[in-house]
C-alpha cells in the first residue's frame, strides 16, 4: 500500500525523523492561505500524486506546469496549485496517461546545502534489510545505479537491532558528511531504519534528503510503501490509503481476495498461483502475445472468486482473449471446471476462451467443460494454450 507525502511526513514527524512543516491544499484559495500561514519568505507547491519523479513531470497539455513549483508569495502558490489540481500529471513513473492530482502539498522552505538520496528495502539474497545513500540525492536514482553503481553506498542491518553507530560513521566518510553534520545524521539514519522495521515497510525513501546551511538533517520528501500482508498490524493506516489513486479493477480484485495487476496487453490471465501468472506471462509473450494482465485467483478459488475474476478481465475493453491456465492442487479440477460453468452463465464470455487443465481431477474436470454448453477451445500444455489464445485473440483484433 502507497501513501501519498504529506502522509509520510507526518509519520516521520511522529518517529522522529525531522521534516519541513507543511500544509495540504485542495484549491487555489486554501494553496494562498497556506502560504500565509508557513509564514516564509517562500514555500514549494507539490503535487501529490502515488508517483515519484514529479519535479521533472509536466502536465498533459501544459508541458511548462510541473509537479514542484517554488512560490514566493500567495499569489504564485495559488497560480501554482490552480495550475495543478484536477490536471493530469506525467512522471517517469505515471505512463503517458499521467495520474489526476487531487491535493497539493504546501511546505516551508529551507537553506540547501547539500541534496542525497536515501533509501531503505528488503535485500531478499541477504535476507535483511539494507540502507542505501547517495550523493546524487534528487536524481533519478534507477539511473545513478544503472550509470554510476559506484556511487550508492549500502548498509545491511538486522531489523531486532537497527542501524548501528559505526555503520553510521562508514556512511559518513564515504558520503563525505562531517562535524554537526554527521552527528545529525547519527540520529537521522537509525530512525528511519526504527521507522522501516516498525510499520513493516517495503520501500521507505526520501529523495531529496537534504543537509541545511546550519547542518540538520532534513526529509524532503517521503515515498512509502508498505507491506499489504502484515497491514492487520497497523490498522491505522488503512485510514491512509487513497483508492482513487490506485487503480480501479485492482482495487475491486482486492476485494474479492484476488491478486490482480492490469497490464498493457490484449491478453487476459486467469491462473492459481503467482509463480504460474509469471510463467503463464512468458509463455504468452514468446509466442507473440502480450498479457492484459497478472491474475492470480489462488489455491483456494471457488465459483463466486472465479465469476469475478472473469467480470473483471471482460471489464477491460483491450482484452481480446482469455487464457486460462489452472494446475488443480489444493483447488482441484474439477471445482475450477465447475466454477468455469457458472461463470459462463452469470457473466457470459464475449471473447474467446483457452482453457488448460492440469494436476488433481484432471480427466474429470476436463469431462465436465466438454459436456457443458461453455464455448472454449481446449490446450493440452502451457505451449499448446498460449499459442491457440495468441492466434485466437489476433482474429478478435
Amino acid at each position: 500500500m502507497k501513501i501519498h507525502e504529506y502522509q509520510g511526513k507526518e509519520l516521520f514527524r511522529q518517529a522522529g525523523v525531522p521534516v519541513l512543516e507543511g500544509i495540504v491544499a485542495r484549491s487555489g484559495d486554501e494553496a494562498a492561505a497556506a502560504y500565509e500561514k508557513l509564514g516564509g519568505a517562500i514555500a514549494v507547491v507539490k503535487a501529490q500524486i502515488h508517483a515519484g519523479g514529479r519535479g521533472k513531470g509536466n502536465v498533459i497539455d501544459n508541458p511548462n506546469q510541473k509537479g514542484v513549483v517554488l512560490a514566493k508569495s500567495a499569489d504564485e502558490a495559488r497560480a501554482a496549485a490552480e495550475g495543478l489540481l484536477g490536471k493530469k500529471l506525467v512522471t517517469i513513473q505515471t505512463g503517458p496517461e499521467g495520474q489526476t492530482v487531487n491535493q497539493v502539498f504546501v511546505e516551508a522552505g529551507c537553506d540547501i546545502a547539500r541534496e542525497l538520496y536515501l533509501g531503505i528495502v528488503l535485500d531478499r539474497a541477504a535476507a535483511k534489510p539494507v540502507l542505501m545513500v547517495s550523493t546524487e540525492g534528487g536524481m533519478e536514482i534507477e539511473k545513478v545505479a544503472e550509470e554510476t553503481p559506484e556511487l550508492i553506498h549500502k548498509a545491511h542491518f538486522d531489523p531486532a537491532v537497527g542501524l548501528e553507530a559505526f555503520q553510521v560513521r562508514k556512511l559518513c566518510k564515504k558520503l563525505g558528511i562531517t562535524g554537526n553534520a554527521a552527528k545529525a545524521a547519527m540520529r537521522f539514519m537509525p530512525a528511519m531504519c526504527r521507522f522501516y522495521v516498525d510499520y513493516d515497510c517495503e520501500l521507505a525513501e526520501i529523495n531529496p534528503l537534504v543537509i541545511t546551511g546550519d547542518d540538520q538533517m532534513i526529509a524532503l520528501d517521503a515515498k512509502i510503501t508498505f507491506d499489504n500482508n502484515a497491514l492487520f498490524r497497523h490498522k491505522e493506516l488503512l485510514e491512509l490509503r487513497d483508492l482513487g489513486e490506485e487503480e480501479p479493477s485492482e482495487v475491486r480484485a482486492s476485494n474479492a481476495g484476488l491478486s490482480y495487476v492490469k497490464l498493457e496487453g490484449n491478453i487476459g490471465c486467469l491462473v492459481n498461483g503467482a509463480g504460474l501468472a509469471m510463467s503463464t506471462m512468458d509463455i504468452i509473450k514468446y509466442c507473440g502475445g502480450q498479457p492484459a494482465n497478472f491474475l492470480d485467483v489462488g489455491g483456494g478459488a471457488n465459483a463466486e472468486q472465479v465469476t469475478e475474476a472473469f467480470r473483471i478481465l471482460l471489464s477491460d475493453p483491450n482484452v481480446k482473449g482469455v487464457l486460462v491456465n489452472i494446475f488443480g492442487g489444493i483447488a482441484r479440477c474439477t471445482t475450477i471446471a465447475g466454477a468455469l460453468i457458472e461463470a459462463s452463465k452469470t457473466v457470459g464470455f464475449t471473447v474467446p476462451l483457452v482453457v488448460r487443465l492440469e494436476g488433481t481431477e484432471v480427466e474429470e474436470g476436463r469431462k465436465m467443460l466438454a459436456e457443458s454448453d461453455v464455448d472454449i477451445i481446449s490446450a493440452v500444455d502451457i505451449t499448446d494454450a498460449a499459442k491457440k489464445i495468441v492466434a485466437a485473440a489476433a482474429e478478435v483484433a
